[in-house]
């Protein structure tokens, strides 16, 4: 069960830092990142890199990776680059996502990295762009962009 406290803590830090502590172990990860096997490895302002491994468990009924993985982490690639823009008591919440797969994955494509970069940081939107990429040889596999509202 996701502990309340820690819940809370993002109201009291930056974007920036509340992430920074997740990658440091100090606060947990989402539920979702155990759910679906993926971490966060790095972030910046305006940046985020993510890491995932492709499955058994996440096969579609055709033998590939089901779309959903690549989104999913592309989706929170996007959206911790926004997080990583925000100040202390702002969130968001994503308002468009599209993405586009452009190589199938399967579990012999070996881990994936999903990066995403801010785009524009608005008052009240922000934008965001996000490639997810082999991380043996680099093939490109699916892109996205993002739209967020800013809720302060």
């Amino acid at each position: 069960m996701l502990d309340l406290r820690v819940v809370k803590q993002p109201r009291e830090m930056t974007g920036l830092e509340y992430l920074r502590a997740m990658t440091e172990s100090r606060v947990p990860p989402p539920p979702i990142a155990e759910l679906i096997g993926f971490d966060l490895v790095e972030v910046d302002e305006g940046y985020a890199l993510f890491r995932g491994e492709p499955g058994e468990r996440h096969l579609n009924p055709i033998g590939s990776v089901h779309g959903g993985f690549a989104a999913t982490l592309l989706d929170s690639a996007l959206g911790c680059a926004v997080h990583a823009t925000l100040p202390a008591g702002v969130g968001y919440s994503t308002l468009e996502l599209s993405v586009n797969l452009v190589r199938g994955i399967t579990p012999a494509t070996g881990p994936v990295l999903a990066e995403g970069r801010i785009v524009h940081a608005g008052r009240r939107t922000a934008t965001a762009e996000a490639k997810l990429y082999a991380e043996h040889g680099g093939a490109l596999l699916a892109h996205a962009t993002t739209t967020c509202l800013i809720l302060r």
